[in-house]
């Protein structure tokens, strides 16, 4: 019988193979009595219970040798094919094949014999007795030894798990099988019909999600883990509601996207974040297995150490490329990206590259001698109120910036420009550079016989500056949770799906097009505010400050006259951009009058110059 698994964990590899080995002898016993009662149980009723002594030393002669023949075939078996986990389903298939083969043979014996030992019926009937002795004793055995992984009831939390799906089903063996886990499932809950009643692994299946009040009374369960890998946000606000009206704790399994590389475990489970409670659409497909183009090639990757870029870097190294190289001028924001990469960060490798856009010479030596194939252009000042009042920073690195890099690139193969959705109708002088970026990179697909094109997306969470990552930071200093309007809404997305579709767009994308992402619906940020208010240790208290010049109460992703046509990918949307001569922004002074330096961009925006192919993008650099 198994031991204990606390007292397991600490065996001998000597003293595992001799637990081994005396297990098998004693189910070898087993399978040689149950031999031996199912020939006589089969004998002695068809004698209707009259048998002699010399009958019962017969029959039980007959299957002394019926088991020795078992045991050959079973040991042939598992040379063959192996040795199958006592009790497993594919144990009780072997054993139930091996009973079988046996029967059968004994049978056949016992049909060619003029005087028999037994009846002939004493095989079949025989066999079937003793393989049902035989599994009972396997199934006693399996359910003791299933008990013993079980987590200790009084040490380990009582939970209830709510979604039965693949990810469900997986957190619960895990659960189940660890006799130290902090979890001990109490309960199962499901919306789907199908499952009403179910049984796993012992653990009762209570209902939907309307009876998760009842099933936390009932079962005593302190915490639910919604086990569901991708909800949506309805679902998760839903259970999570119901989850703390009823006084127990919510817990999440993370999204697939972030499971892909590793099996499902009890260490998953964390609390939900506020992409969970926005919830979470699938991503439509893994990076490692999908023909991105990236594969061997070399990248260059500017803005490295941003949020966008070192999600970037991270993708990109999946897709297996020949050179990664990564370039900013932030030196700790590169030293945390080579740490998050490969666990070391001794910024010694050709990897890291150290540059700054402004510095136009540099950029255009960098790309001449590191010869990259394709360039992913993250690098840029995004904070839309610091460069609304500082315009001539956009200037110098927003536009000039992605023009000394455009200018470099006459023989990449691919151009990506990051372009955001401010760029789409622009009112302020963020939307206004990075639409100007668009029609750079437009022109220069015009130009050169690479492919250029950009990204649009919106708000990515938890990005370095983003809202959500404010909103937390006043939570924890205590200050209240500004909002700038109760009706202001934004397009919000991960940064892993955002960049895993830029890594889709980038393989699909056509020359001079800026592509969309779908970013779903937009979001009251005042929602935002509400959910991590509730969340906070301690009162917080929302103010509302009014929108800043520069910002709009909605976002678009598409701008007049953007027609949402998705040629290709379910979630991108591609939109001709009108090229735009570098020599126009050549001309700008970052040092003019801040109102008339923004009048300049709007104009350039809206301006329907003709592009010159043939004209040098000219760098200006900044007096």
């Amino acid at each position: 019988m198994p031991l204990d698994a606390q007292t397991a964990h600490h065996l001998t590899t000597e003293q595992r193979r001799s637990r081994v080995r005396r297990r098998t002898v004693g189910f070898l016993a087993v399978d040689v009595g149950a031999w031996v009662t199912g020939f006589l149980a089969a004998a002695w009723t068809r004698h209707e219970f009259q048998v002699t002594g010399a009958q019962v030393l017969r029959i039980a002669g007959l299957a002394l040798l019926t088991a020795a023949l078992h045991v050959a075939v079973a040991a042939l078996r598992r040379v063959w094919s192996g040795r199958h986990p006592l009790g497993s389903l594919q144990e009780v298939r072997g054993l139930a094949g091996t009973v079988a083969g046996t029967a059968t043979l004994v049978l056949f014996t016992l049909l060619a014999l003029t005087e028999r030992p037994a009846p002939a019926s004493t095989a079949p009937v025989g066999a079937a007795l003793a393989l049902l002795l035989m599994l009972s004793v396997r199934v006693a055995y399996r359910h003791r030894h299933d008990r013993s992984l079980r987590p200790d009831a009084r040490s380990a939390v009582p939970v209830l798990l709510f979604g039965l799906g693949e990810a469900g089903q997986a957190l619960l063996r895990a659960m189940l099988s660890d006799p130290r886990g902090r979890y001990l499932p109490v309960g199962l809950l499901d919306d789907d019909p199908d499952k009403r009643g179910l049984r796993l692994g012992g653990v009762r299946m209570y209902g939907d999600r309307a009876e998760i009040g009842t099933a936390i009374r009932r079962t005593g369960a302190t915490t639910l883990i919604l086990s569901v890998a991708d909800a949506d946000s309805e679902l998760i606000r839903d259970v999570r509601e119901a989850t703390l009206r009823a006084g127990a704790t919510f817990k999440v399994l993370p999204p697939v996207r972030e499971l892909v590389d590793h099996r499902i475990s009890v260490t998953d489970v964390r609390s939900p974040d506020v992409s969970d409670l926005l919830g979470r659409r699938p991503v439509v497909a893994d990076l490692a297995g999908s023909d991105t183009g990236l594969r061997g090639r070399r990248i260059l990757v500017t803005g490295a150490g941003g949020s966008i870029g070192s999600e970037l870097c991270r993708q990109i190294m999946r897709a297996d490329p020949g050179e990664l190289m990564m370039l900013d001028r932030d030196e700790s924001a590169l030293h945390s990206l080579q740490l998050s990469l490969s666990g070391r960060a001794m910024l010694d490798g050709p990897e890291l590259i150290l540059a700054d856009l402004r510095d136009d010479e540099g950029i255009r030596r960098i790309i001449q001698e590191r010869q990259p194939e394709i360039i992913f252009h993250a690098a840029a000042l995004k904070h839309l109120t610091l460069l609304q009042r500082h315009p001539g920073e956009a200037v110098k690195t927003n536009i000039w910036g992605t023009l000394a890099v455009l200018d470099a690139c006459r023989d990449v193969a691919k151009f990506v420009n990051i372009s955001t959705d401010k760029a789409a109708d622009p009112v302020s002088v963020l939307g206004y550079s990075k639409r100007i970026t668009e029609r750079l990179t437009a022109h220069a697909a015009e130009t050169y016989p690479g492919t250029f094109l950009s990204v649009r997306f919106g708000n990515v969470l938890s990005s370095r500056g983003s809202v959500v990552t404010a909103f937390r930071a006043q939570i924890d200093a205590g200050l209240p949770i500004t909002v700038t309007h109760p009706e202001v809404t934004r397009y919000l997305m991960t940064v892993q799906e955002a960049v895993h579709l830029v890594l889709q767009a980038a393989s699909i994308g056509r020359d001079g097009e800026a592509l969309v992402l779908d970013m779903g619906e937009p979001v009251r940020i005042d929602d935002i505010a509400r959910q991590l208010a509730a969340q906070a240790p301690g009162p917080a208290r929302i103010v509302y400050t009014g929108l800043r010049p520069g910002e709009k109460l909605h976002e678009d992703l598409l701008g007049q006259g953007e027609a949402d046509v998705r040629p290709l990918h379910p979630l991108i949307s591609h939109v001709p951009v009108p090229a735009l001569d570098p020599m126009e922004v050549t001309a700008l002074d970052p040092f003019d009058d801040p109102d008339k330096l923004v009048e300049r961009l709007a104009w350039l925006c809206a301006h329907p110059a003709v592009p010159v192919p043939d004209a040098p993008m000219r760098v200006p650099t900044a007096r």
